[in-house]
């Protein structure tokens, strides 16, 4: 399962927050060893290794329990991320949607087939390979994800 990478702000605020409570204990340190305090406690041997990783890393475009919309066969939804395997060393992630409110994935006025859950395999712009037979990707999510 993937975590959503920290940014350097919340990295950031979270030494600042070690400090504190630090502090608060009676033990005086530098925002500078909060900082490498975090760092080594993450697995890493100092802030910089840290910082240089964290800015290397493209941020992970989907995480559980995200709020997202996009279309499926065509039709708009919004719903909820509730499965993710990240695939390809994040290249393609594997997820499981719950729509909000079912999809009606049939387009004949005297059929209906809803779907209130679907898996599927997206890129890291959110659009599966896998094309209907007018070429529109089967799943296509917005750019910008809500929550």
């Amino acid at each position: 399962m993937s975590h959503p990478t920290p940014t350097l702000a919340q990295l950031k605020a979270q030494a600042k927050s070690l400090r504190a409570a630090l502090v608060g204990s009676g033990h005086e340190i530098t925002h500078s060893q909060s900082l490498e305090l975090l760092a080594r406690q993450l697995g890493h041997r100092d802030w910089n290794t840290l910082h240089a990783s964290i800015g290397n890393t493209p941020p992970v475009p989907f995480h559980l329990g995200q709020k997202i919309g996009g279309a499926y066969l065509g039709q708009r939804f919004s719903g909820e991320i509730i499965g993710l395997r990240e695939l390809a060393s994040g290249a393609r992630y594997h997820l499981t949607l719950r729509f909000d409110t079912p999809v009606d994935v049939i387009r004949f006025a005297s059929m209906s087939n809803l779907r209130s859950q679907i898996t599927a395999t997206v890129n890291r712009d959110g659009v599966t390979a896998e094309k209907t037979s007018d070429g529109r990707p089967h799943l296509v999510l917005d750019a910008t994800p809500r929550g």
